[in-house]
């Protein structure tokens, strides 16, 4: 069957070259740049291969709306309609014939076709379109294609194409394949750029207010319909409202991102009606293999929003990023598709040349629970022996393997999957729903758990404005399947999920009462054990979450008030997670239904806040306490423990010192200091690291900081030492010492080298400086006036009186004229007299 296309476009150029090399090689890769037409053009020439011999071609596109588009226009060129000759598998709708030869797929269709025929049976090709967007699905269902075509296929023909691929890297993966390179734009496009504040803060007015101003002169300057690239749903109702007074009476506003319902976004892509002009409002949906009838404007604020999956806390938030320079061409792209065109971008030339040259792959940053459960179920384990383009994160991946074998997918010993690991995978949904679901069977609330599975994987199904965050009132709306704050499109989308899974599970129509309802935090927990949450004290608003993180509300809301809840959507952003979607728990529940996850804990530890030993049994899910209750009898030698933390915590001065007993400690530190390997370390760093040693014996029956008073202290110290120690200590390191005026007056070991602080005239009528340590170590004298003042500080007594003291005499007989200064202090008769006798 050979095609004639009556518009020719660049890529037909490549298309010969293209066939040889899938025959020849058996892979390839297609550089080709928005609007040289590529997506449609490729699979239909691939019809006429020798080597097709009756194959089907699957063709990945990485959404929904891309892929139903993509197929109707190929159907349309055959003068078809689609289900004949090209079909499409997207999530909830399949147009497919028994004579279909094209099927344009979604990411998850591919793998699903996959692991139930490895050798995928009947297909001759797998195109992989938009590869550039490094989605986790495009690069599993390469990775799987890959290992099957080593093992079972070798004649399965694999082709990649992006405008903005790095070829180099593809084409190595695929064997070094052969990179084809299309010719430009079917149409030139002017690029601006503006220095405008592109840098500013997404959710900030002054995005919107720069990006209505852009469509604004756009409109004026240029003609066709506008294009405008935003990052998310929040930023394009911003700018609508920013545009709304602006837009001329014959412009129409339309937004495009992925929560509108199908039959918006098909509104969002057809031409406008003749006449007039719309300004699409879209997020990167409309980067990729859309062609939008009449587009000749792109304005591209630079911005994206992309998950980061943080494997600590098992949660992802939602992050702004600037868009790579692949992104920025294939915005820059649309609007060159059917004509020439312009492009208006909100940041510099200079900024442009520092944006990162492609996306950042999906893998490297997603929640890889659905990737392990996959690779558990292909029977491959360890991703290190598949071909990747980026290899999974370690820590993501243990921690995804860490959930399976929580919610029962995965064998801990060894790794594989359980049977009924098998039975979430056959589901085609997130491994903590198809848990849930499984669960709520088991429960009889079937219907229930498929409904909510099918309300958490769809968007909201409540508008705007009255969103609270209790999935039970959601659950209402589905039975009575209407309400004023309902959405009727994605009411229906929801439904009809719902019902996929309950057929596929030969479940009945949902009749749930509300009792059923009364479960919808249970199945949760099912789904989410490590998001159940128990509000903090002190704030009606702040819950702690099973594996350990902060979380509030994202606004005021009745479930704020629950003691228990399970938090379905969040975002793990700022110090504290916001919960966006929950349903209440109670504690007797969590007994009843995660008995088996509980774990009773009983410890004795040092409360610093109590200033006392804690002995508790507690019942705990995760981080939770639902239990907490004194032990009765605690183990002492764990008293004893707990208490001497408590020591360490409060440090030695909680202990009853004495002067006497400090006075003892630092005669013997000194003693360490002078023979280390004689005499222990009693400083207050050794002390305190060998609490255990001494001051353990002596803690029986303390328990809190206050009954430290009543301590032997002296006892627990003493016994550091053996008594002939002692009798050593005093003699060498004596608490006192006799001076020649007869006083007996104290040593002070408390400086780095002893000291006796002793009136000068106590020492008249000797040369000999006080020794202490068997004779060894002179003590530093403090020779002191009549008042007690130190005069002068030495270790030589005899210097003093041959060189110092007449110095001082001449001071202190000035200061002191009635005390007895003689010119012979060695010939004078010592004296601890104050005054002189008369």
């Amino acid at each position: 069957m050979t095609f004639h296309f009556d518009q020719p476009l660049p890529v037909d150029g490549i298309l010969d070259p293209l066939c040889d090399a899938l025959e020849t090689v058996g892979a390839a890769v297609v550089q080709a740049p928005p609007g040289a037409g590529k997506t449609t053009r490729v699979p239909l020439a691939l019809l006429d291969a020798r080597w097709r011999q009756g194959g089907r071609i699957v063709m990945l596109e990485p959404r929904r709306l891309a892929a139903r588009a993509a197929a109707r226009h190929m159907a349309a060129l055959l003068g078809e309609a689609v289900g004949e000759t090209v079909g499409y598998r997207v999530r909830l709708d399949t147009r497919v014939g028994p004579h279909t030869r094209i099927e344009v797929v979604t990411e998850g269709v591919l793998t699903r076709l996959l692991q139930r025929d490895p050798g995928l049976e009947g297909v001759a090709a797998v195109i992989f379109d938009e590869c550039h967007e490094r989605n986790l699905q495009a690069d599993l269902g390469l990775a799987l294609c890959l290992e099957s075509r080593a093992a079972l296929r070798p004649d399965l023909r694999l082709l990649a194409m992006s405008a903005t691929v790095d070829g180099t890297a593809a084409a190595e993966l695929l064997g070094g394949a052969p990179v084809l390179v299309s010719e430009g734009r079917s149409h030139p496009v002017t690029v601006r750029h503006f220095a405008a504040p592109a840098a500013a803060p997404p959710e900030s007015r002054g995005l919107a207010a720069a990006v209505a101003a852009a469509a604004v002169t756009a409109l004026q300057e240029e003609s066709g319909s506008l294009l405008v690239f935003l990052p998310g749903a929040r930023e394009i109702r911003a700018t609508a409202a920013a545009l709304a007074a602006r837009l001329p009476g014959d412009v129409l506003l339309a937004p495009l991102y992925g929560d509108l319902g199908a039959e918006d976004q098909e509104a969002a892509i057809r031409p406008a009606p003749p006449g007039r002009r719309k300004v699409v409002l879209a997020t990167n949906i409309a980067e990729t293999s859309l062609t939008i009838d009449g587009i000749g404007v792109v304005i591209d604020a630079g911005l994206t929003r992309v998950s980061r999956f943080e494997p600590r806390s098992g949660m992802t938030r939602l992050v702004t990023v600037p868009v790579s320079q692949a992104s920025a061409a294939q915005r820059c792209g649309r609007a060159g598709r059917t004509g020439p065109g312009a492009c208006y971008r909100l940041w510099g030339a200079a900024h442009h040349r520092r944006l990162a040259p492609y996306n950042r792959a999906e893998i490297l940053d997603a929640d890889l629970a659905p990737l392990a459960l996959e690779l558990c179920q292909w029977g491959e384990a360890d991703p290190a022996r598949l071909s990747w383009l980026d290899r999974p994160p370690a820590a993501h991946l243990a921690q995804a393997r860490d959930l399976l074998v929580l919610l029962g997918a995965v064998d801990d010993a060894n790794g594989r999957i359980t049977v009924h690991g098998r039975r979430m995978a056959e589901l085609a949904l997130h491994p903590r729903l198809a848990h849930m679901v499984l669960k709520g069977i088991e429960l009889g609330v079937g219907g229930l758990a498929c409904a909510l599975a099918a309300l958490l994987s769809e968007r909201d199904i409540v508008r705007g404005a009255s969103r609270d965050a209790d999935l039970r009132g959601r659950l209402e709306l589905l039975r009575h399947g209407s309400g004023a704050e309902a959405d009727p499109g994605a009411v229906r989308q929801v439904q009809r999920a719902a019902q996929q899974w309950r057929r596929q599970l030969e479940i009945p129509e949902p009749a749930w009462t509300d009792r059923d309802l009364r479960l919808t935090g249970v199945l949760l927990g099912f789904a989410y054990p490590d998001r159940i949450a128990q509000r903090r004290p002190g704030g009606d608003n702040r819950f702690l979450l099973a594996n350990g993180r902060g979380a509030v509300f994202a606004g005021p809301d009745p479930l704020a008030a629950s003691d228990y809840v399970v938090a379905a959507h969040l975002d793990a952003g700022g110090r504290e997670a916001r919960i966006f979607l929950a349903a209440p728990v109670t504690a007797a529940e969590l007994l009843e239904h995660f008995g088996d996850r509980l774990q009773t804990t009983e410890f004795v530890r040092w409360d610093p806040r109590e200033q006392a030993v804690s002995a508790r049994s507690q019942e705990r899910l995760g981080a939770l306490v639902l239990s907490d209750e004194p032990l009765a009898a605690p183990d002492p030698d764990a008293v004893c423990r707990a208490m001497l933390d408590g020591v360490r915590a409060l440090g030695l001065d909680a202990l009853p010192w004495s002067k006497r007993l400090r006075a003892w400690q630092q005669r013997l530190v000194f003693l360490h200091r002078l023979q280390p390997q004689q005499w222990p370390d009693v400083s207050d760093p050794a002390l305190l690291a060998g609490l255990d040693q001494w001051l353990a014996p002596f803690l029986g029956g303390v328990s809190r900081a206050g009954q430290l008073a009543k301590l032997d202290l002296g006892a627990a110290l003493n016994a550091l030492l053996p008594w002939e120690r002692q009798r050593a200590l005093d003699e060498l390191a004596p608490t006192h010492v006799t001076v020649p005026s007869g006083s007996r007056i104290a040593i002070d070991y408390s400086a780095d080298e002893p000291v006796l602080a002793v009136r000068l005239q106590e020492m008249f009528g000797t040369t000999d400086t006080p020794r202490i340590a068997g004779g060894s170590v002179p003590l530093l004298l403090h020779l002191l006036s009549p008042a007690g003042r130190p005069v002068q500080v030495t270790r030589s007594l005899a210097s003093f009186w041959e060189h110092a003291y007449f110095e001082v005499k001449k001071d202190l007989k000035g200061r002191y004229p009635k005390h007895h200064w003689p010119d012979d202090p060695l010939q004078a008769e010592p004296t601890a007299r104050a005054r002189r006798r008369s």
